[in-house]
């Protein structure tokens, strides 16, 4: 089989990795953003508030997560609105993209422990199930989870029995790697399909997404295991593939590059690339620890200001993350 039909089946097959609840954070097999500090979606909710202070988002304007997870993140930002603008929660509308059943009963679960009946969440499948005119799409590290195909000196990889063999003939993956300059690594599938599907579920929005990686691609393999936080490359040549196959995450840099030129040729508009740590700041996380300073005590704020620290501090997640957003207008 193709890598690509692999790696779907260790991600997204019925016993795959992301078909089923998974702990992210300290007792899972990484960290992210959001599980670092309820603060990633507070700016994204202030920045939301801007859109619409701005003219940009109408005040019934869908705010949309794709590939939530537990949902932690989106609920950070309905916490945040209701908190600087209460009155967009009667008017806005939240919408989650959860293509598991499981998964979506936990969103579910969440909001409604977290929310009772005050906030309305919908759930759709697929984006394409999605039509409105007006929304703001968010997600966090949804890049790097699409599969990919591997690449190596003119040959695609295909995989027999958890074994990889370079031997395949693939016309469009090798004109991708030449596109990219890279006489080897990964080449994602499905970021034009998933660019011209939000082209044609919305009239005007704009997305946002954080993921690591950078504008042009790496020159080298990225493709990695990541088990209980350990690191492991995928051909460490120690690993047994079989053991760790849909039982961990399995993920790979994103070139930020191939996303922005699918958007484009889908006509979304690229707006920018920025660092995480400078997109956080511009989006207003300083002002936000500084409301936080003067309602809470000195010991509640340090503790959220050292989660906070983690987002943004360059040696962390600050540096190596990036936010890359588009918008239809």
């Amino acid at each position: 089989m193709e890598f690509s039909e692999y790696m779907t089946d260790w991600l997204y097959g019925d016993d795959g990795y992301y078909a089923t609840y998974k702990n992210i954070g300290k007792s899972g097999d990484f960290y992210t953003a959001v599980s670092t500090s309820k603060f990633f979606g507070g700016t994204i909710g202030k920045h939301i508030i801007s859109l619409v202070d701005e003219g940009f988002l109408e005040k019934d304007a869908v705010i949309c997560e794709i590939g939530a997870h537990h949902g932690y993140f989106l609920a950070d930002v309905i916490e945040f609105i209701y908190t600087l603008k209460p009155a967009l929660l009667s008017t806005l509308k939240f919408v989650i993209i959860e293509r598991f059943d499981d998964l979506q009963q936990q969103q579910k679960n969440y909001f409604e422990e977290s929310f009772g009946d005050v906030i309305s969440l919908t759930h759709y499948k697929s984006l394409s199930e999605l039509k409105c005119e007006n929304a703001f799409f968010i997600a966090n590290e949804i890049f790097d989870a699409f599969p990919c195909e591997l690449y190596y000196k003119g040959k695609t990889a295909r995989v027999d029995g958890h074994e990889v063999e370079f031997d395949v003939d693939n016309e469009w993956v090798k004109a991708k790697a030449d596109k990219y300059s890279k006489d080897r690594g990964e080449i994602a599938r499905g970021y034009e399909e998933f660019a011209k599907e939000m082209n044609s579920t919305c009239q005007k929005f704009e997305f946002i997404s954080f993921d690591y990686g950078e504008m042009t691609a790496r020159p080298d393999f990225s493709l990695r295991i990541y088990e209980k936080h350990n690191v492991i490359p995928f051909f460490d040549e120690e690993i047994k593939r079989e053991e760790l196959f849909a039982k961990s995450d399995i993920t790979y840099d994103v070139t930020f590059e191939h996303v922005k030129d699918a958007f484009e040729e889908a006509g979304v508009e690229f707006i920018e690339l920025k660092a995480q740590m400078v997109a956080l700041i511009d989006m207003g996380i300083m002002e936000l620890l500084e409301m936080l300073k003067e309602n809470v005590d000195d010991k509640i704020y340090k503790q959220e200001l050292e989660k906070a620290k983690m987002l943004i501090m360059p040696n962390f997640l600050g540096e190596r993350f990036k936010m890359i957003k588009f918008r239809k207008q």
